[in-house]
């Protein structure tokens, strides 16, 4: 029997344009201080090969292990079975849909950088993840 209900816990889904490093970071993130309360996907516009492997080492100085996570491309399912999308750096190539949260954070791209300027982007990514849970929970 299947259920076609809108899920009772909420549903985010990231945006950047390669899925290799802010979406992949901040969906770990929201995984990892929200378990099983959010549901969480990431995507990207254009998604590269692999995940960063600056910001797979920066996840792993705070404890979370990304390593096994790749890339993987936005579709409009995704973003149509998603309450909160937030994009990075993605533009205009994300579907927009009625009944949305749509959100933009501006971060710096870790894409190319050493793992000293990911640890920044990583660490305000963090802030706003706590941030967003804070919010979905007062929804």
């Amino acid at each position: 029997m299947s259920d076609t209900s809108k899920p009772s816990k909420p549903s985010v889904l990231f945006v950047c344009v390669h899925n290799a490093g802010r979406s992949q970071m901040a969906a770990a993130f929201l995984t990892h201080l929200a378990g099983d309360t959010v549901e969480v996907r990431s995507a990207g516009s254009a998604p590269a090969d692999s995940v960063n492997p600056a910001v797979v080492t920066a996840m792993n100085e705070v404890g979370i292990d990304i390593s096994a996570e790749s890339p993987k491309v936005l579709t409009v399912a995704a973003v149509q079975a998603s309450d909160v999308v937030i994009t990075m750096g993605c533009g205009d190539t994300c579907p927009v849909f009625p009944g949305r949260t749509y959100l933009d954070w501006t971060l710096d791209d870790p894409a190319g950088q050493g793992v000293d300027a990911v640890r920044p982007i990583r660490d305000e990514i963090r802030r706003r993840v706590e941030s967003l849970i804070t919010g979905l929970r007062t929804d």
